[in-house]
């Protein structure tokens, strides 16, 4: 046997391992372009859900605005006290950043559940939206100061609007607003 016989014998089974690594780059990447385009279709829809109860918190603020200023122009509200929301689940703490009831460390479904069960100190509990009867929002005042505050500013405070869309989905904004000046 010659040298060259030698050669083309051990050559003879890497065509072969050419081939199949070849074959497996190509088979990860369909997968990838599968999985790729099997997620696409959810991510958007999670994403247009998101858009919607964004949209309806927004309207919340936009309505809410609108109430507020009515109030104060019509001297109905001097500031905003007494126009707070602080209870969930019946016991004080949801304007309390050490109480575990605070309304940042609850999702907004826990917030408004709450507040449709009890809706003293709402502005808006679940109100429709005109433009889309599948989303609503919520929409109350929290006071931006430490509880027990000595003398406390009603002057400002936290809007709070929250909006669901359709499937649960939930937006928050979160907006500090100033009574105007008397």
């Amino acid at each position: 046997m010659n040298r060259r016989d030698k050669v083309n014998r051990r050559e003879r089974g890497s065509g072969l391992i050419v081939i199949i690594m070849i074959v497996a780059f190509m088979l990860a990447v369909g997968m990838l372009l599968l999985t790729v385009t099997g997620t696409s279709p959810k991510v958007s829809e999670s994403l247009r859900l998101q858009g919607m109860a964004f949209d309806a918190a927004e309207a919340g603020f936009n309505q809410a605005w609108f109430s507020l200023n009515d109030a104060f122009s019509n001297k109905v509200f001097t500031s905003f006290a007494s126009q707070y929301r602080s209870n969930f689940g019946g016991a004080p703490g949801l304007d309390d950043p050490s109480s575990p009831s605070y309304f940042r460390g609850l999702t907004d479904e826990q917030i408004v559940a709450d507040v449709a069960a009890d809706p003293t100190d709402a502005i808006f509990n679940s109100q429709v939206l005109a433009t889309d009867p599948r989303c609503t929002y919520t929409v109350f005042l929290i006071n931006n100061e430490a509880p027990n505050t000595i003398a406390p500013n009603n002057n400002d405070c936290i809007l709070v609007c929250i909006g669901r869309g359709p499937r649960n989905t939930y937006k928050r904004l979160e907006i500090l607003i100033e009574c105007p000046q008397q």
